[in-house]
């Protein structure tokens, strides 16, 4: 086991998770799928705890897929409640600790008072500077590249820009997170091995770490963990081992 404010050589600037096992975890206690959302909330303020205390600087959960609406209705609707309830009780928390919390995707699909809720809390946390909490709802990672294509073809119609100029740098200005440090660690809750069109672009050269902890087991200490096997890979983007250790 590992200690939750142990000091590592390399702590990851920005961390993304795939929350994955709430239903799982539920079923286990022979409880509805709704419970296990909300005991996932639980997970939630452990994961903020640690990176508050480990001096991380964002933190992207992935809350709600765009493949999500597919799932029963009455989860769906209880996920929506959810998400509701979390940003009234949430926000004013999460100012408190100087969190500013920002929501990414295609928010056009939630009825109005859900995309009031999310305004009230990024508005409310807008100018805090201890950490980044985005959470992706309605999001998918190829509706994120289209989306920055479609603003990108616009803006270069508008701006009288050569097509044939356009580099991956300006792609990347209109897809989401462009504001915040890469990725540098990916986390996968529950067992399964892949990303499920999460942060497809900006998971370029993340480190994946899967652990067969269903997310509302998901502490602080699991989460050190995933650091601690982070902190001991060497990323290469694209060289050699030898020259990566030539460079310290």
């Amino acid at each position: 086991m590992t200690d939750a404010n142990q000091q590592y050589d390399v702590m990851p600037k920005h961390v993304a998770i795939i929350m994955d096992g709430n239903g799982r975890w539920a079923k286990q206690k022979g409880k509805l799928r709704s419970f296990g959302h909300k005991a996932g909330a639980d997970a939630v303020r452990a994961a903020v705890r640690f990176c508050l205390q480990n001096n991380i600087e964002a933190l992207t959960l992935f809350a709600f897929s765009s493949e999500n609406w597919l799932r029963p209705a009455d989860e769906v609707k209880a996920l929506m409640e959810l998400f509701v309830w979390a940003l009234g009780s949430e926000a004013k928390k999460l100012n408190k600790n100087n969190v500013k919390l920002q929501v990414i995707g295609d928010l056009s699909r939630f009825d109005e008072k859900l995309k009031s809720k999310i305004a009230e809390a990024e508005q409310l946390t807008q100018n805090n500077t201890a950490m980044v909490l985005n959470i992706a709802a309605n999001y998918g990672g190829k509706w994120d590249i289209t989306n920055a294509c479609k603003k990108l073809l616009r803006a270069a119609s508008e701006q009288q820009i050569d097509i044939d100029s356009i580099t991956e740098q300006d792609l990347s200005k209109y897809i989401q997170l462009n504001e915040l440090p890469d990725i540098d660690l990916l986390i996968r809750t529950g067992g399964e091995q892949r990303i499920s069109n999460f942060l497809i672009w900006q998971l370029a050269y993340s480190e994946l770490y899967f652990c067969a902890t269903l997310w509302p087991d998901f502490d602080e200490t699991a989460f050190a963990n995933a650091v601690k096997e982070f902190a001991g890979r060497q990323r290469r983007f694209g060289m050699t081992g030898e020259q990566i250790e030539s460079q310290h």
